[in-house]
């Protein structure tokens, strides 16, 4: 037999989840109302001063990286800062430079690896042209897995394409970086 107050317990509990939602819209709204208020910008908007972070990044000449992993970051980081068009005056100087490495997985007993990991770390450096500046520097990496193949071109192009994967996510990891800074700065 139920006691009386099986059917109380669900009513409380509806009544203190609703309490706590309006307890947690009430923190909420104030901190999302400042957002509009100069706390925070939009990465991709217009800054203060009328220029967008765009047309900030277009003004970045990136320096030649050796390599051909680096050739194909490079050309990923103009395509990205430039959307394509033609680069703006240069303000900016971009100095990458890049190590890669290869790290074996799922080795076995007769030390054949059926997996193999490309590893591209880099240091960069934002240096202001006209006092030169290092203005932003730091370090990001990335790594893309790939299949290992018992036939020697199957390999070299499954190597390849994880080159080619991991310059293209390090382009976009430095992109975000570059445009959080410009849009801070303004």
């Amino acid at each position: 037999m139920l006691s009386r107050n099986t059917h109380i317990r669900p009513v409380k509990s509806r009544i203190w989840r609703g309490t706590t939602t309006l307890l947690a819209l009430a923190l909420i709204v104030p901190v999302l109302g400042a957002c509009g208020a100069g706390g925070f910008q939009p990465l991709y908007g217009t800054n203060a001063n009328g220029t967008s972070v765009q047309d900030e990044l277009a003004a970045i000449k990136i320096v030649p990286i050796p390599g051909r992993v680096g050739q194909v970051l490079r050309n990923e980081m103009i395509f990205k800062t430039t959307g394509g068009d033609h680069a703006a005056p240069s303000e900016y100087r971009l100095e990458i430079a890049v190590r890669e490495y290869v790290s074996t997985q799922l080795v076995q007993i007769d030390a054949d690896a059926q997996s193999s990991t490309f590893n591209l770390d880099a240091n960069f450096k934002l240096i202001r042209l006209k006092d030169n500046e290092i203005v932003l520097k730091g370090t990001d990496h990335t790594r893309a897995a790939y299949q290992r193949f018992n036939e020697i071109l199957s390999n070299v192009r499954a190597r390849r394409d994880a080159e080619n994967r991991a310059a293209k996510h390090l382009a976009v990891s430095l992109r975000t970086r570059l445009a959080a800074y410009l849009s801070s700065t303004s």
